[in-house]
């Protein structure tokens, strides 16, 4: 079973969204292990950079200017992780000021879902929900339309 790693910057304190990553990582338990791991906002993000040079799986960054992909596209993007880091992926999400360039260096790819602003806190539940549309789009089951 794969292990999916979303680092985030920040803490989600809206009780709301924590609900909708409950709802989605309960929603991707017959499909991976889920793990959230925040970090607090500073300057370099030195504490996520050594995270992730810990982090032996396949690291995808999101940043504005990163490549935008489909949802189809993303669930190869997702497969190929799973294969190349040898069933470990993990997506990193910056704070307000985004991620610095030593982070972004530490992954194999940059992906933008937009090239609109989104708070990062909903970024979150928008990950989530196209992690797990990933996933049913690759075991070709009816989530996805």
């Amino acid at each position: 079973m794969t292990n999916l790693t979303v680092y985030c910057v920040g803490t989600l304190k809206e009780a709301y969204l924590r609900d909708a990553i409950a709802e989605y990582t309960k929603r991707l338990t017959p499909f991976c292990r889920v793990r959230v791991t925040e970090f607090k906002e500073e300057k370099g993000d030195a504490r996520l950079l050594a995270a992730l040079k810990s982090d032996k799986g396949f690291k995808i960054a999101l940043c504005v200017e990163g490549v935008q992909k489909s949802s189809e596209e993303l669930a190869a993007l997702v497969e190929k992780g799973e294969r190349d880091g040898n069933g470990s992926i993990a997506f990193v999400i910056g704070g307000s000021d985004g991620l610095c360039e030593e982070v972004k260096k530490e992954c194999a790819i940059r992906l933008s879902f937009s090239k609109m602003t989104f708070p990062h806190q909903l970024m979150r539940v928008i990950l989530f929900e196209q992690i797990y549309r990933a996933y049913m789009i690759n075991s070709n089951r009816t989530y996805h339309k």
